[in-house]
């Protein structure tokens, strides 16, 4: 099928969800408002998108057969989180509208090509070096100095993956153990950043419509602990240039992607106000979760309106916003925060309470400053 801007998808469309998480369920959710109805792929059965879609595919993602009936089922298709392999998107993309298009999903799955698709289109990043084995790490460190943070270029989500790279480090030592996590092998190079002195994180999430339109929520900080999203604050406490700055970047690299859909790009600011750009996520992201109570359009139904051919939603917010994760055994706090009026509460219906699983986050509103 043809992947061009077609006009809007009628009601009783079916969107099609590789992924069964959470961002999927609340994507889900947001589709049913338009009237759609959603069909999730996923390898697992009773993911928390699979509660509230109306129809399931459980199959692996080397299944071909079961991916091109799913595709065939659907509309449009599009993803919740970038770890699919990058052959499954492809194959569906041949059998149905793939939104954003599976270029975008390479890019953004791969440290080394996001960098280098970055640095082409002039986006400042850390300095960084490829690293696929013991000679190349010590090159890669000499350029980008101690400290530094050694990275799997593929795979890694909150922390996983990544071994810091300190002073007097055996780099010999540091590469077996990347090696033995599998953060890399001889066809997978690992990639070494260097380490970024920043007064804070932030992160951008921008739209893209099929026919070109694009909006930007405000940028919000991202407080993390062990290396897992704690808490994101709406708006982040920058200047206004600053923010402005953000905003246009984020625009851009959508431009440059070509995207049609959602993407986050978080970013660190340095102490003297420069901005780096660290990761892309081409989907629905956990630091836009404040949008759902705070924002007339959240970045949910953003994606949707994205992805069916709908206009844009406006992304002004009519609140400031805390969102904090509930993660783990954490998740034994919803009777006291659904009994807080100044909560609002969103559960993912996940069975297993592991440590640093997101089970649900809650969101604070304040009067716009």
């Amino acid at each position: 099928m043809s992947t061009s801007y077609s006009g809007p998808l009628p009601p009783g469309s079916v969107i099609g969800i590789l992924g069964g998480g959470q961002l999927g369920r609340m994507t889900a959710l947001a589709a049913a408002g338009f009237g759609y109805r959603c069909h999730v792929f996923t390898p697992e059965a009773d993911a928390p998108a699979t509660q509230v879609c109306a129809q399931t595919t459980i199959a692996d993602w080397d299944d071909a057969e079961a991916l091109a009936q799913f595709a065939a089922a659907c509309d449009v298709v599009t993803y919740e989180f970038e770890n699919i392999p990058a052959a499954a998107a492809a194959l569906v993309g041949r059998h149905a509208i793939l939104r954003p298009d599976v270029r975008v999903l390479a890019i953004c799955q791969d440290r080394i090509t996001e960098k280098t698709f970055l640095g082409r289109i002039g986006v400042p990043t850390t300095r960084w070096r490829a690293a696929g084995d013991p000679d190349a790490l010590a090159r890669g460190v000499a350029e980008t100095g101690l400290p530094a943070v050694l990275k799997s270029a593929r795979l890694g989500y909150d922390g996983k993956g990544q071994v810091a790279l300190v002073p007097g480090i055996d780099l010999a030592a540091a590469w077996a153990e990347t090696v033995a996590t599998g953060m890399a092998s001889a066809g997978q190079p690992a990639i070494v950043e260097a380490w970024v002195e920043f007064a804070l994180e932030i992160s951008v999430i921008v739209a893209r419509s099929a026919g070109g339109d694009i909006a930007a929520y405000v940028p919000v900080e991202n407080q993390h602990e062990n290396h897992v999203l704690r808490r994101t604050i709406a708006p982040a406490a920058i200047t206004q240039a600053l923010a402005a700055k953000a905003e246009w970047l984020a625009k851009a690299i959508a431009e440059a992607l070509e995207l049609v859909g959602v993407l986050a790009v978080e970013m660190f600011v340095g102490g003297d106000g420069a901005l780096l750009v660290n990761e892309l996520a081409p989907r629905p992201h956990n630091s836009g979760h404040w949008t759902i109570d705070g924002c007339a359009v959240s970045q949910f139904e953003q994606c949707v309106r994205a992805v069916a051919g709908l206009p844009l939603g406006p992304t002004r917010r009519h609140a400031d916003a805390v969102m904090e994760n509930l993660l783990g055994d954490e998740i034994a706090r919803w009777p006291e925060l659904v009994a807080d009026p100044e909560v609002q509460l969103h559960l993912y219906g996940k069975n297993e309470a592991r440590p640093g699983r997101k089970m649900g986050h809650f969101t604070r509103l304040r009067p716009c400053r």
